[in-house]
């Protein structure tokens, strides 16, 4: 993308700006909060971007400045220095030049979407529920570092520690837009605390991140859904498990089903069940559309399908690979204690400039 693309992309996207802030001004739009989230993320992005195009300009003047100094200039010791500072003036405007293209790849419709995130033991047995738990702590302590609020929906211990299931809720920001590179299949590769020969066991777990959805955003009749009320099963106390509190709720023509027994309230647990239906269902429905897009969807490196096995996690070598990027730590502890940025960041720069590339690719 050259410089006048740039600028005429800019020029285009003020106007935009303009609007953002007057939006921002009503005191209308702070009763409504989704909308409010939506608006204020858009507005902080372009005056971001705004902002780097601004110094990006200054920095090219610098440069055809220092470019006519040097060619003029006779005394060396001078000339030195400007060059030296034309050096340090092309890599800032590199730099810059590389957030701006980022800042104007078209945006994930779900970027501004809080999440939920279902995980579940897959191939393994136990020590599969007991790498689903510790996945899960993952989550939470990498929650607590980028401030984001973390509800369990629905979960379901092992015998020995681990989850036979989980479901929560992330809100805050770029949620989904960094978390989406968390679903597929994740493989483990470790001695068990249960294994006396210290033989190394490989298991996986699936991870599945929907963005969350609105119900006035799927159209569902009232007689497409039914209900079923049973006993809760599992830990959890008297209350729970001597009525009928836990709910099943189905959406008949996808077949679509979701359990919750998490609360004593029957209420409650109809209410979590259907959030999670509503999520399915628009990950669903998403998926639909993708798949109608197949050459866009080809061109990608990892689908973040669930079914898609992403990332290896070698306790004895201490090591991480995601295998979709390429990318491989060998900071494990540190990672499984919160520090998924350690791998998100080189993922989600990977994955950008593999959208600009291909965005570049296109014929015009």
């Amino acid at each position: 993308m050259t410089p006048s693309d740039i600028a005429g992309y800019i020029e285009n996207l003020r106007g935009r700006f303009a609007e953002l802030e007057h939006l921002l001004a009503d005191p209308a739009i702070y009763g409504k909060p989704n909308d409010l989230k939506r608006i204020s993320r858009e507005h902080r992005q372009l005056a971001n971007l705004f902002e780097n195009f601004d110094r990006w300009t200054r920095v090219l003047r610098e440069l055809d400045e220092n470019a006519r100094l040097s060619a003029g200039e006779d005394d060396p010791e001078l000339k030195a220095l400007i060059v030296a500072d034309i050096a340090d003036l092309e890599a800032e405007a590199a730099k810059l030049a590389a957030a701006i293209q980022l800042a104007l790849l078209p945006p994930d419709p779900n970027d501004a979407r809080n999440i939920i995130v279902e995980i579940k033991p897959a191939a393994g047995g136990d020590e599969s529920a007991l790498f689903a738990a510790d996945l899960f702590r993952l989550y939470m302590y990498y929650a607590e570092k980028r401030h984001w609020k973390l509800e369990i929906l629905d979960q379901a211990p092992s015998d020995l520690g681990g989850l036979k299931n989980i479901a929560f809720s992330l809100a805050g920001e770029d949620v989904y837009s960094r978390m989406k590179y968390e679903s597929g299949v994740h493989r483990v590769q470790r001695i068990p605390a249960t294994e006396s020969g210290g033989r190394i066991h490989t298991s996986t777990v699936t991870v599945a991140v929907m963005p969350e959805a609105e119900a006035v955003e799927i159209d569902i009749k009232p007689e497409e859904l039914r209900f079923d009320v049973f006993r809760s099963s599992g830990p959890g106390g008297q209350c729970v498990n001597t009525t009928d509190s836990a709910v099943r709720v189905t959406h008949i023509p996808t077949g679509l089903s979701v359990a919750s027994q998490q609360e004593k309230s029957q209420h409650r647990n109809k209410e979590i069940a259907l959030r999670i239906l509503y999520a399915r269902l628009l990950e669903h429905k998403q998926r639909e559309e993708a798949a109608k897009q197949a050459a866009d969807k080809r061109s990608q490196v990892g689908t973040g399908d669930r079914s898609e096995r992403i990332r290896t996690y070698n306790y004895p070598q201490s090591r991480v690979t995601d295998h979709r990027f390429g990318i491989t730590l060998y900071d494990l502890p540190k990672l499984m204690e919160g520090e998924l940025d350690l791998l998100l960041d080189p993922i989600i720069t990977i994955a950008c400039e593999q959208q600009l590339a291909n965005l570049g690719n296109r014929p015009s």
